[in-house]
């Protein structure tokens, strides 16, 4: 292991140099590097501690209040560029709730796309996909499924049926006709809620729960309560519940908790606080919260990988898979394909094979690389030999093939999944088909989607919105928008992403910009990072500097932190309007954000005062 993990941390030390060497040409450059090298090494010290990764004593893979990769996936999801994407997955902003200094802001109510059907409960029932854990005192889950079915669909409608802020009437309400409220009926009811973000909700259970004592709560109940109230109301009060739980109770699940939601909302002081935190505590460094570091730099300073490969390297904590894929994604973000292809060798020579979603990512770098004939074989090892057999591949298989441009592939795939559909094998046949251009065949499979669902949740609708803004169809998308309001379906920011792409591609940027102003305030939910920068991308084409500058401050209203891609993006409107960026440097300082190699070219042609061959002959 030593060898091979040793290999990977030079290869990112190398990059790492390069990076500095590139960067070091920017003028006044010290003043961005030492407030983050200082705070890193702070955070990172090392300590002796025992290992506990996924191999060690961890209670079994069954079913709990919280996984234990909380915020991982949908880190993952959020990496759809190199500087930005966060996804929808980040705190709601509640207009009666103040923002804290880190910029947080809660909800107390669920995310806004809570509308299932019934065929989508019942699938979920069969097969807990996440990661989650139980300690082996718990009762087998599979013994019980059946009746654990009926009485946890029936406390999930009750929560979900219940309004606004009364979830807990609700439950008491039930509890009184003489329901029996179990702990494996809880923890289903919770998979259902969590799966759906409404975590709104599932706190209310959580309270409810811990307040009339129908469950004894131990560790891993107290890290669920911390989570949703960090994705409700914010990481901030969730660290102040940290100091009201019983310190027996006060271990390293609950702190790596508070670490992924920290790394979740792309907050760097904090999340090395906690770190730093669980170390003076003598917690044991796990994989877990390495993995959630490296997520974090992924996003927002990928030179201090190496510092984090260093630590694992020192502390002999074996990288896990997810480990793997990050380093993967890491190196095909910045194009460096002998880079990624390495990284999967050493993984491979560690006993480690890569897992489908590893798969999907390398074909997905390898199609950006331009290396279609390496990403085809990926996709033939995916399938399995026998695409039937193997049809849960097809939901990630329709979109690749479609980026290939292979619609005979699609088309294939597609006729596995068309006579019973799932809708999440429909939903990525859309897409496919939408790549391709092929909007009528897309048509089709949303048409067979609302006959085959009695009702579709707005997700499902927005499938179809993007391919009808990504070809600049703004009469049928309009259409497709009464057709959800008909519904009856609640929209949120996935949605409403789709419906800002949707004005701009038709070239209504104003439009655009009030549908996401509107949605804002009348929703009280944070919108997507992408919206903001779809608006702010056209205004920056048109030199608009007070249109850009008034959407880069309502992006830090809504909670987002400073990051390069929204700064280069400013910057480019003054340079497009032709005017100076007077105290640019001073702002990305201030921010904390440290320019790469493209941004520093920027500040270097926007910078008022810069010296040029002419200006210098006429001084």
């Amino acid at each position: 292991m030593c060898r091979n993990q040793s290999y990977i941390l030079g290869t990112f030390r190398a990059c790492c140099a390069k990076s500095k060497v590139t960067s070091c040409s920017i003028e006044d450059n010290a003043a961005f590097v030492e407030p983050q090298k200082v705070r890193f090494n702070t955070s990172l010290s090392s300590k002796r501690c025992y290992v506990m990764t996924r191999g060690s004593p961890m209670p079994c893979r069954r079913l709990q209040f919280f996984s234990t990769q909380a915020g991982t996936e949908s880190s993952e999801e959020e990496d759809d560029d190199l500087e930005a994407g966060v996804s929808e997955r980040q705190t709601p902003v509640s207009a009666g709730a103040t923002q804290d200094s880190n910029g947080e802001a809660g909800n107390d109510d669920e995310f806004s796309e809570l509308e299932i059907s019934e065929d989508e409960i019942n699938d979920d029932v069969e097969g807990p996909q996440n990661e989650m854990e139980l300690s082996d005192t718990e009762p087998d889950v599979s013994r019980e499924k059946s009746r654990e079915r009926r009485g946890s669909n029936q406390l999930f409608r009750i929560i979900v049926t219940a309004p606004g802020l009364s979830v807990h009437n609700a439950l008491e309400k039930w509890v009184e006709e003489g329901n029996e409220l179990t702990r494996p009926d809880i923890l289903l009811a919770m998979l259902f809620l969590r799966r759906r973000r409404m975590y709104g909700r599932a706190l209310q259970l959580s309270e409810y729960v811990e307040s009339t004592k129908k469950v004894e709560f131990l560790e891993r109940d107290y890290a669920s309560r911390v989570d949703l109230i960090a994705k409700v109301r914010g990481v901030h009060k969730a660290e102040n519940y940290i100091e009201k739980i019983p310190k027996s109770f006060r271990g390293e699940v609950v702190y790596r908790t508070l670490l992924a939601n920290c790394v979740l909302a792309n907050n760097v002081k904090k999340s090395e606080q906690v770190f730093s935190k669980m170390k003076d505590l003598e917690f044991p460094i796990t994989c877990f919260a390495c993995n959630q570091l490296l997520l974090l730099y992924k996003r927002v300073d990928k030179k201090k990988i190496a510092d984090v490969l260093l630590l694992m390297e020192k502390e002999k904590v074996k990288p896990s898979l997810f480990t793997y894929r990050i380093l993967i994604d890491t190196k095909g973000q910045s194009n460096d394909i002998a880079g990624m292809d390495q990284i999967v060798e050493t993984m491979k020579a560690e006993g480690i094979e890569p897992d489908l979603a590893t798969q999907a990512l390398l074909a997905k770098h390898y199609v950006l690389g331009g290396l279609k004939e390496k990403a085809e074989p990926i996709l033939k090892q995916m399938e399995g030999g026998n695409a039937k057999e193997n049809r849960w591949a097809c939901r990630s298989l329709l979109p690749l093939y479609a980026t290939l441009g292979k619609a005979d592939d699609v088309e294939r795939l597609w006729n596995i999944c068309k006579p019973n559909p799932r809708i999440d094998e429909c939903i990525a046949a859309i897409e496919a088909w939408g790549k391709l251009n092929n909007v009528e065949e897309a048509e089709a499979v949303f048409d067979k989607m609302v006959k085959t669902w009695k009702k579709l949740s707005s997700k499902h609708y927005t499938a179809m919105l993007k391919v009808y803004a990504n070809h600049k169809m703004l009469a049928k998308g309009k259409d497709l928008v009464k057709q959800i309001g008909e519904s009856g379906c609640r929209i949120g920011p996935l949605t409403w992403d789709a419906l800002v792409k949707l004005y701009v591609e038709a070239g209504e940027v104003e439009k655009a910009d009030s549908i996401l102003l509107k949605a804002a305030r009348q929703n009280q939910i944070k919108p997507m990072f992408s919206s903001y920068m779809t608006i702010m991308e056209q205004y920056a084409r048109r030199g608009d500097v007070h249109n850009a500058e008034k959407m880069f401050h309502r992006m830090r209203q809504a909670g987002y932190q400073a990051r390069i891609r929204p700064f280069q993006c400013l910057i480019q409107t003054y340079l497009n309007a032709k005017v100076p960026a007077y105290g640019m440097r001073e702002r990305l300082i201030a921010d904390n954000v440290f320019p790469n190699k493209a941004l520093a070219a920027q500040l270097a042609s926007a910078d008022a005062f810069r010296k040029t061959a002419v200006s210098e002959l006429l001084d």
